[in-house]
């Protein structure tokens, strides 16, 4: 199997604020964190991101922008940048999934796929 020249790997990590939500005015907040790893063999730089944010009730929000927390990484074969974010639902599950697009040095263009992944607050046993 040949190397992917250009790539770039996603993880995320989500968790329930509950100091920062209101379940009883349907407002949950979550934060989750984000790796994101240059894959491939050619140094890339994040430019932009789109998400899409799904509720239980199967309410859809899109969200584009340019970079991630003010920052349009650079990144070289094997590198990593985190960062950390969040989001509001007014379920207490939903998910969240997207992508984000990049320019290689070289000038080659390709999109990093955000697996989707769960917001949701933990049960609990009474």
């Amino acid at each position: 199997m040949s190397e992917r020249r250009y790539a770039m790997t996603v993880t995320v990590e989500s968790r329930y604020l509950p100091e920062q939500s209101r379940p009883e005015d349907g407002d949950y907040t979550f934060a989750y964190k984000v790796r994101v790893t240059n894959t491939g063999t050619v140094p890339a730089q994040l430019i932009s991101r789109h998400w899409i944010i799904t509720d239980a009730n199967g309410r859809v929000v899109e969200v584009k922008g340019l970079g991630v927390v003010g920052q349009q990484p650079l990144l070289g074969p094997g590198q990593s940048f985190e960062y950390g974010s969040g989001s509001q639902l007014a379920t207490s599950t939903g998910s969240m999934r997207g992508s984000y697009f990049c320019v290689a040095e070289d000038g080659e263009r390709f999109e990093a796929p955000i697996p989707e992944f769960a917001l949701a607050v933990p049960r609990t046993l009474h």
